[in-house]
């Protein structure tokens, strides 16, 4: 089978999660079913980075097209007026779009991936042209593609509500925590302990929420609260909630880490704390738990889904729920830590990235059979 693979929505380091799916995916592909041919249709800013990232892998070639997809408009035109021509060009057997969009028309049969429905519950994370784009995108993506790929029951049936795609059309290929490689050197969060968040701060992420609640701890714990992200549309609230914070020494902010340096970040901490109000999936909380680190995460969207019974949940409305939890697991003694720790190794262990892409392949061939 000969695949094709729409890459033209991916902005190294800019598309969060889908740049981890995608790339995750195909190696797990590439390595356990090495006779399938793929092809990445590629846009001006990742074409270095996935030529690089996939040099070791024979099957998997990469066909440029002269798109810059930071400029919305032209990506969107380019994916709908020239990427299926070089589709046919490339003697593709299917094409498969992993960043929510597809072709209105294509020469071979599509499967679209939408990860979530997330702007349809917090429409706010994006600017009103754009929300009307995207809604008018994926729409007609589950509406013209012959399959649909999502990440977890929970995006599954958002998707049914939102859209007319059909039941008997989507896959669920849930999301891998990545092998555990930490890296050498010092821990770029410092010697005190600490309470650890990654995201970027997007409204949806409840960030300022994590904040007022360690405000309300600041004097009952040593830890410092580390926070891994790109500022984003909710910045400006995050930052309302850090001027509560009296000692501002106490609070750390890093933005585009290696994932050597986030494993470390994760093996480090206290607690890792994923106040999310919604997610697809919810993979930093896995990764959290690969590494050790106890979770405290919310039971929102598919949260309890990925976390199972690993993870302390809370309920999001007030910041003093959330503080109760980071007080409750910082002072848990060692017997009832380790106990948390290994349930939610045991957690992270149900899932694997070879699983995924076996997942993915089922899904295409089906497709491909009618």
């Amino acid at each position: 089978m000969h695949i094709g693979v729409n890459t033209l929505f991916l902005i190294p380091g800019e598309v969060g999660g889908s740049e981890t799916y995608l790339c995750r995916t195909l190696e797990a592909i590439a390595t356990g079913y090495p006779s399938a041919r793929i092809t990445l249709f590629t846009n001006n800013e990742n074409d270095a980075v996935l030529r690089n990232r996939f040099e070791g892998f024979r099957q998997i070639g990469c066909q440029r097209i002269l798109c810059t997809a930071s400029r919305r408009s032209e990506r969107i035109l380019k994916e709908q007026f020239l990427l299926p021509s070089r589709v046919k060009m490339s003697g593709a057997d299917i094409l498969w779009s992993p960043g929510y969009t597809a072709c209105i028309f294509s020469p071979v049969p599509q499967v679209v991936s939408i990860l979530d429905m997330q702007y349809k519950s917090f429409p706010e994370d994006l600017t009103p042209p754009a929300r009307f784009v995207t809604d008018i995108l994926v729409r007609m993506a589950a509406r013209r593609c012959k399959g649909i790929l999502t990440i977890s029951e929970f995006s599954k049936q958002e998707i049914l509500k939102y859209t007319a795609a059909r039941a008997d059309r989507i896959w669920v290929t849930h999301l891998a925590s990545h092998p555990f490689h930490p890296a050498e050197g010092p821990n770029p969060a410092g010697e005190k302990p600490y309470i650890l968040t990654v995201a970027n701060s997007y409204p949806h992420k409840n960030l300022h929420q994590l904040v007022e609640a360690f405000a309300l701890l600041e004097n009952k714990i040593p830890h410092n609260l580390v926070v891994v992200g790109h500022p984003r549309l909710g910045e400006n609230r995050l930052q309302q909630a850090l001027s509560g914070i009296n000692d501002k020494g106490r609070i750390v902010r890093l933005s585009g880490v290696s994932t050597e340096v986030l494993d470390t970040l994760y093996a480090g901490a206290a607690v890792f704390v994923f106040p999310s109000l919604y997610e697809g999936f919810g993979l930093p909380i896995l990764e959290a738990m690969s590494a050790g680190t106890p979770v405290i995460t919310t039971l929102s969207g598919s949260l309890p889904e990925a976390g199972g019974d690993a993870a302390v949940y809370y309920h999001p409305p007030e910041a003093a729920s959330l503080a109760q939890k980071i007080e409750e697991v910082t002072g848990m003694n060692r017997e009832k830590r380790q106990q948390l720790i290994l349930k939610g190794r045991e957690q992270a262990v149900k899932y694997s990235w070879a699983n995924t892409a076996g997942k993915t392949l089922v899904a295409l061939k089906s497709i491909l059979r009618g």
